[in-house]
């Protein structure tokens, strides 16, 4: 089975507004999931305007991360009360974590992005992480959420960095797929990586604008957002699980072992992971447009204020053996890593990491 996208999807301005009819008919006693302060005023006026209609509607908090211990105390809030579904309003944390417990718990999930950094809007897929932000996993679910949400209204509200990270997390789709997937005869894999080069060509050509400018009247900012919010989900759905992440994203996930103050954004760390990957495309891969690649990609990652280094994520990889743990996490057993089309060892990650760090590879 293969869950290509949501049932229903609301996209534009007002698109809240258009989705109440079907959300009242699909659910009586929701349950609206979110997280801190700074989406509070929006989650307000879905709960307000939920409540004009006459449902029966509560709110509850994730207090850490889309962790098992927050996930826990949500399902136990949802059981005690008899919500029959779950609104997620919010970023990528709190899409997985309504997603994820809908699924468990067998009730239809209404996903509202209020952000542009993740397409987990769309996606039939949770990364469960520790309470501290540690990865541990990611959960296939069921299906697709039942409806999604793209209220552009909602996402201009969002801090601009929100916007940069969802754009490194989308260019990925590209930058990954192409190289694990390129070869496996099956048309819709084939199709979703084609999908994935028009939305990197896209990226480039409007992330800059959608970043930099005004929302009103902006072509760039409507294309972007729905890029990193909507295509992105569409080309894993198309693609589903032969649509291959690599190695930005295990080392995405290799980094968030390193607990830090200094909180980034998935896509931050991802842009990271990148540019590690294109390094090792050709160090390893002999892959000499990797290097025009890098090029291309740190250009925009600058322009819209994107962390390039480690260093610049907050950790020192030289300190307190920060390397060795990011390199073992990178190659364990079942890591993306191994989907590259070439053999990836420890040695090599922490070849490629010391010497990007060090900057001792032009870039």
């Amino acid at each position: 089975m293969q869950s290509i996208s949501p049932e229903t999807i609301y996209r534009g301005n007002y698109a809240w507004e258009k989705s109440l009819p079907k959300i009242t008919k699909l659910t009586k006693t929701p349950l609206i999931l979110g997280r801190g302060t700074h989406t509070y005023n929006l989650r307000n006026k879905i709960f307000h305007d939920l409540k004009n209609q006459n449902l029966d509607v509560k709110f509850a908090n994730l207090e850490f991360d889309c962790c098992y211990e927050d996930i826990s105390n949500v399902k136990n809030i949802i059981l005690k009360n008899n919500h029959d579904s779950v609104i997620a309003a919010g970023g990528g944390k709190v899409l997985d974590s309504g997603k994820y417990i809908a699924h468990c718990l067998n009730i239809p999930c209404i996903t509202v992005p209020l952000s542009a950094s993740t397409c987990a809007g769309w996606t039939a897929l949770s990364n469960i992480y520790t309470k501290d932000g540690q990865f541990i996993k990611d959960v296939a679910l069921g299906s697709c959420p039942k409806i999604l949400v793209y209220d552009h209204k909602f996402i201009q509200t969002a801090p601009s960095r929100t916007l940069a990270s969802g754009v490194a997390d989308a260019l990925a789709k590209w930058y990954e797929s192409s190289l694990t997937s390129s070869t496996i005869e099956d048309g819709l894999v084939q199709q979703a990586i084609q999908i994935s080069r028009v939305l990197r060509d896209q990226l480039l050509i409007d992330g800059e604008k959608a970043f930099k400018d005004q929302f009103v009247n902006n072509i760039s900012w409507r294309n972007t957002v729905e890029a990193c919010g909507l295509t992105a989900g569409l080309v894993g759905g198309i693609g589903g699980e032969k649509c291959r992440t690599a190695a930005a994203h295990a080392i995405h996930n290799a980094i968030t072992q390193i607990i830090t103050p200094n909180k980034s954004l998935h896509g931050e760390i991802v842009g990271v992971g990148l540019l590690l990957q294109l390094r090792l495309e050709e160090m390893k891969n002999n892959n000499k447009l990797a290097d025009q690649s890098t090029k291309q990609l740190l250009l925009l990652m600058k322009q819209l204020n994107l962390p390039t280094t480690i260093a610049q994520l907050g950790i020192n990889v030289f300190e307190d053996n920060n390397l060795e743990k990011i390199a073992d996490f990178t190659c364990r057993h079942k890591s993306e890593i191994h989907f590259l089309p070439f053999e990836v060892h420890k040695k090599d990650i922490i070849e490629v990491i010391a010497n990007f760090e060090k900057q001792k590879i032009k870039i």
